[in-house]
């Protein structure tokens, strides 16, 4: 009876320890550098990732510390999604001396060390595009991370242009609108104006667009001002761009190698989006192009926490 309670035992420790294996394995795989917190890195294994993926272990480390992002930050975006991230309520967007307090020596080392290396790249003028990228996300949805579900009065048809502005590029032959009754959702203010993810075209189709909020009736969600990056960058080679990244993809222009736009941030669904300025048939206009298209290693303010 004993010999069947301890095999029984050990049957139950075996099966627990297979399925905590893999848990830990992903766990692991929703860290850029899951032990930056716990060993010293090296400047080989640095160059051994991409020069952006380094942004994001620079801002890990005080992730892990609960460091308040800007909203719609890249760095906001990213960390948002990930089921171990968790921000200090505590602490303002301009005041984060708990997440700095709370890193230890050895991160700060880390982080110094990051910062080293991606000087390094930009002085030999590479991305590193043989490094290692982006871990996939955890969640594999459409709808970029940081928009959520936001409960406006219905019956409302709005009018939604691309950029925060009334002269700015309107989709739709310039009838671009958003109907409350469909599915709204919200990212946060630019401004006076209310960054949205919505259906149209019947569901068939979704866009991303501004409103004005002071056309808007009713009790507007309670969201935070974006903060965008406004970093000057030239595309390495020819894309298109889109106000879909969650659905269609629909082209709004085709933007030419050596365009020049402005970098605004990155946001995530089943892949990396830039989210970026730029002009359509001169009037501006805001949308995606697929995050590596765009060059911004001669520009290091992005290594500055909650810049990224």
């Amino acid at each position: 009876m004993k010999r069947l309670i301890r095999l029984t035992t050990l049957v139950l420790a075996l099966a627990l320890l297979a399925t905590a294996l893999p848990l830990a394995a992903l766990a692991d795989s929703l860290y850029i550098i899951p032990d930056s917190d716990r060993r010293q890195l090296t400047r080989d294994e640095l160059w051994g990732y991409q020069y952006d993926t380094l942004l994001y272990a620079f801002n890990e480390i005080y992730a892990r510390h609960g460091y308040k992002f800007k909203t719609g930050s890249r760095c906001y975006n990213w960390f948002s999604q990930m089921p171990w991230y968790h921000a200090n309520e505590s602490e303002s967007e301009t005041n984060h001396s708990e997440s700095f307090n709370a890193c230890s020596a050895l991160e700060n080392a880390n982080r110094d060390l990051i910062v080293a290396v991606r000087k390094e790249m930009r002085e030999l003028g590479t991305t590193n595009p043989s490094g290692k990228g982006m871990p996939t996300p955890p969640r594999n949805v459409n709808k970029p991370r940081g928009f959520e579900y936001v409960d406006l009065k219905a019956g409302q048809k709005l009018a939604v242009y691309s950029a925060p502005s009334t002269a700015a590029y309107r989709a739709n032959n310039g009838k671009a609108a958003v109907s409350t009754n469909g599915a709204v959702y919200a990212l946060g203010y630019d401004g006076n104006w209310m960054l949205m993810l919505y259906e149209a075209n019947n569901a068939r189709q979704y866009r991303v667009g501004y409103v004005d909020v002071s056309q808007i009736k009713g009790k507007t969600p309670a969201l935070g001002q974006v903060a965008w990056a406004g970093i000057t960058g030239t595309l390495q080679s020819s894309t298109t761009l889109t106000d879909d990244p969650a659905l269609t993809g629909a082209v709004m222009a085709n933007l030419p190698a050596g365009t020049t736009v402005t970098f605004l941030t990155t946001m995530f669904n089943d892949r990396s989006w830039d989210y970026v300025e730029t002009s359509i048939n001169g009037q501006v206009a805001r949308g995606f192009i697929p995050t590596g298209v765009l060059d911004l290693t001669s520009y290091d303010a992005d290594m500055d926490l909650g810049q990224g």
